[in-house]
């Protein structure tokens, strides 16, 4: 009796382990999706305003003043900005040390980060260096502070968009997932092959949430498992059981 609860222990730790784990995992991976994506929707928005802001220009223009600005503190400060306003967001809406579960807690922290005015400021901040070091003559520098905040329209803009696309993204993967178990109950491998390569293409687009990894993981241990069996889906217990374990 006493082996026996010790290896009932022993596989709680491990469980414990591996469910912390792929929490931690999760929630590096969010963090560096989520930088990622932000920092391509503002760089993306920064580039329209400049030219909305400055239509006189010629596009190679319009390139160097958006290099001065992101070489002079802008590019360097964004990560930070967008890590700090993430923190104050997840924060503000109850979630200091959890992951993100959907793309609408995203959402509501972005807006409660305040990432618009970190971001306006450390716009501030790049356009008075570059201005300082003679990179950006004074002219230029004035209309951009001018039409600063049609410039952080823009980023907002871009924001939204980028969430409502992972918005549809995460919709699509939850789709094929479902597609693909409904194809396993059926033993259909074909429309199993189909949705497992969607779902494989969807989950590098798509913001990592822990009940969408978990799904995805299980899927592609049983698909692999039968794949490799031969395509035969008269597996035993203990290989399912084995297969839907998380690694």
């Amino acid at each position: 009796m006493a082996e026996l609860a010790l290896e009932i222990n022993d596989d709680i730790e491990l469980n414990n382990n591996i469910i912390k784990n792929i929490n931690q995992k999760v929630q590096e991976d969010q963090t560096n999706f989520i930088q990622s994506s932000l920092g391509k929707a503002i760089n993306s928005a920064l580039d329209i305003g400049i030219k909305a802001i400055l239509p006189d220009l010629i596009e190679d223009e319009v390139i160097d003043i958006k290099d001065c600005i992101l070489q002079n503190g802008f590019k360097e400060g964004l990560k930070q900005v967008i890590e700090s306003a993430i923190n104050l967001g997840k924060s503000a809406i109850g979630l200091v040390t959890g992951n993100f579960e959907n793309t609408n807690q995203i959402r509501l922290a972005v807006k409660n980060g305040g990432i618009l005015d970190k971001t306006s400021d450390l716009l501030d901040y790049a356009i008075n260096l570059a201005n300082k070091k003679d990179l950006v003559n004074d002219s230029i520098t004035n209309l951009i502070k001018k039409g600063k905040n049609s410039i952080i329209s823009s980023i907002s803009d871009k924001i939204e968009e980028t969430l409502t696309n992972q918005i549809k993204a995460v919709e699509k993967l939850e789709k094929y997932c479902q597609n693909w178990n409904e194809a396993y109950g059926n033993q259909d491998i074909s429309k199993m092959d189909k949705a497992y390569k969607n779902i494989e293409n969807y989950l590098s687009k798509t913001i990592p949430f822990e009940s969408i990894i978990n799904n995805a993981r299980r899927i592609e241990n049983l698909h692999n498992l039968i794949k490799n069996n031969g395509n035969n889906f008269n597996l035993t217990e203990n290989e399912i059981k084995l297969a839907e374990q998380l690694k």
